[in-house]
């Protein structure tokens, strides 16, 4: 069996192309190979975006199908729909029985890349002026792990399975970490359309300067929307379970901290 964990988590227009070829034609190279070596069974690590994401506070789950026309400006998450289809797709061809788990923002230790963590670093450093009125789910990054290696023996064949944490609302994220890591957080509430202009503003500056933005204008559109859902599935047919977020939130801060200086 193969676990098929490959990816890259960006928001940055520039990495589009690398994004889809990574996820989308990465795939499918994988997949051959698996066929010609008989490899018969893949566990996919894809995203709870595929599934979960409304613009209405509402808790989902896997029957909700794809997000492909909320999704359509959010470049990660239109590759990682492009990706599942074409696994489980060309799967069912080659005779390749796929089982896809479903996470939603992976928080915990061992971020290097800051692929996942990068919000919380951005929070940490102050670099979140306003408060979203949208809602967020988030798990811990080992227990993901644990449900993923569960998946290649109890997973079914076909099935996609969200793994996530607590559904909070953007502020009781907020309100929450600023605790755990004793940093004042954001307060100010700003209409939709103020934010996204400023978020596009400082995006154009920093890509001018060759940096990365702390806050881009996709942030802002996704931060208003809700990544609410269930994982009822996979606790009833993998086991899982998700930890207390509070230990997520401090193990996470207490990474970073340790690991990109005191200062934060």
């Amino acid at each position: 069996a193969v676990f098929h964990l490959a990816g890259m988590v960006s928001r940055n227009p520039d990495d589009v192309a690398r994004m889809m070829r990574l996820h989308v034609n990465g795939t499918r190279t994988t997949l051959e190979a698996m066929a010609r070596h008989a490899v018969p069974r893949m566990v996919l690590a894809s995203t709870s975006g595929t599934i979960a994401v409304s613009k209405d506070e509402e808790i989902l789950d896997e029957t909700h199908g794809t997000t492909e026309e909320l999704v359509a400006g959010w470049p990660y998450y239109t590759s990682k729909i492009y990706q599942e289809r074409l696994a489980f797709d060309l799967g069912a061809t080659l005779g390749i029985e796929i089982v896809a788990v479903n996470p939603s923002l992976l928080l915990g230790p061992g971020d290097r890349r800051l692929s996942s963590t990068g919000d919380v670093l951005n929070f940490l450093r102050g670099n979140i002026p306003t408060v979203p009125p949208g809602g967020i789910n988030f798990v811990d990054v080992r227990d993901v792990a644990a449900a993923t290696a569960t998946a290649l023996e109890r997973g079914r064949a076909g099935e996609r399975y969200l793994l996530g944490g607590p559904n909070w609302t953007m502020a009781e994220f907020f309100g929450r970490l600023g605790r755990v890591a004793r940093v004042r957080g954001p307060w100010l509430k700003l209409p939709s359309a103020l934010q996204r202009w400023g978020a596009s503003a400082m995006e154009e500056v920093y890509r001018w300067r060759g940096k990365e933005p702390p806050v881009d204008r996709i942030s802002v559109e996704m931060s208003e929307h809700y990544w609410w859902f269930d994982s009822a599935k996979a606790a009833r047919e993998l086991g899982f379970e998700a930890r207390d977020p509070a230990l997520t939130l401090h193990d996470t801060v207490k990474y970073l901290r340790q690991d990109l200086g005191s200062d934060l």
